[in-house]
């Protein structure tokens, strides 16, 4: 991910006077016009580096080699690491590109940019996606974890749009979609509250506004705990129907990709008809059948009978819409 290699680049320019850009392409094992496109980017976002031309010529940090990132702003800061934590999965190479940028921050940044960094979890995929990447609401979130304020949220929840001023203390996604775990604050004082967290959905913000005052998470909040403890809770509603299936042994890995961690198997022994049986969930009957009603040149749902009626009610509705062709589909008439 680029954003990985900007945080190298960053790092190596850091603890040396003068860097070319073939250097930096050796280093970060890219091509030349790959580490100047990099260093260029770096410049345009305001990191102070410059080039000099000619013989002996270069990129240099402005006031020479250091040992930390002093010619950053807080916000900078922030943004890198938001940038960083968004690229992507939580790979070793990522996990360690965060921990070498936090040590290297000046020291008044460095509390936010950890703040960022251990609060931001991408988790294991509900499903497939070829689309990953944020809401923009959710780096709005991430910097206010960094500066320990209190927002304002506008949100369209389950009973309809509310408000809420809340402390952020995580940010993370579940497959294609991230969530927020927040609390109020305790009255009286500016930590939030770690016995009533909610959770919201980023895509169901409707407006954010941070509100200036101060807002820390308490001291007794286990930030993996709170998410693992979410995604459990999210994992029983999606999964409050389940479906026994038998399937064709070459779909089973489309269908376990199709439905994720809502899928299982519970027999890979094929039967007679040589299928082999999985149970498959989602939060509604209708849903359920909703989503299997494409697969069913390759699985049978065996129980229950909720969707098995559901299954055969949408198909009549299908067949009533597309079953008798008409003069209009251009069909020969044979008198």
């Amino acid at each position: 991910m680029r954003a990985d290699r900007l945080i190298q680049a960053l790092l190596f320019l850091q603890g040396r006077p003068q860097v070319t850009a073939s250097e930096l392409a050796a280093e970060l094992e890219v091509s030349v016009p790959t580490a100047r496109r990099d260093l260029e980017a770096l410049a345009m976002s305001g990191v102070p580096i410059y080039p000099t031309r000619g013989r002996g010529g270069g990129w240099r940090l402005i006031g020479g080699a250091r040992t930390d990132l002093t010619g950053l702003t807080q916000g900078e800061v922030n943004s890198l690491l938001v940038a960083l934590t968004q690229s992507g999965a939580a790979t070793p190479e990522r996990i360690a590109a965060m921990r070498k940028l936090v040590r290297a921050v000046p020291e008044p940044f460095r509390e936010g940019a950890q703040r960022v960094a251990v609060s931001t979890v991408r988790d294991a995929p509900w499903g497939v996606t070829e689309d990953d990447s944020p809401p923009p609401v959710v780096s709005e979130l991430q910097r206010a974890i960094a500066g320990s304020v209190q927002v304002a949220l506008q949100y369209d929840g389950s009973s309809g749009p509310s408000e809420a001023e809340v402390v952020p203390l995580m940010v993370g996604s579940r497959g294609p979609r991230w969530y927020l775990i927040a609390a109020p604050v305790v009255e009286g004082t500016d930590a939030a509250d770690a016995g009533r967290l909610r959770t919201y959905r980023a895509d169901r913000i409707l407006g954010l506004r941070l509100l200036g005052l101060r807002g820390t998470a308490p001291v007794e909040f286990d930030g993996a705990l709170a998410w693992a403890e979410m995604v459990e809770r999210v994992e029983a509603f999606r999964g409050a129907v389940r479906a026994v299936v038998h399937v064709a042994p070459w779909a089973v890995k489309a269908l376990s990709d199709r439905f994720g961690v809502q899928a299982r198997m519970l027999d890979e022994q094929p039967d007679g008809a040589g299928r082999v049986r999985m149970e498959v969930s989602a939060h509604r009957v209708d849903a359920l059948a909703e989503q299997l009603a494409g697969w069913t040149g390759v699985a049978e749902v065996v129980e229950p009978t909720e969707v098995r009626s559901a299954l055969r009610d949408l198909g009549e509705r299908m067949a009533a819409l597309y079953g008798a062709p008409s003069a209009q589909d251009g069909s020969e008439t044979t008198l």
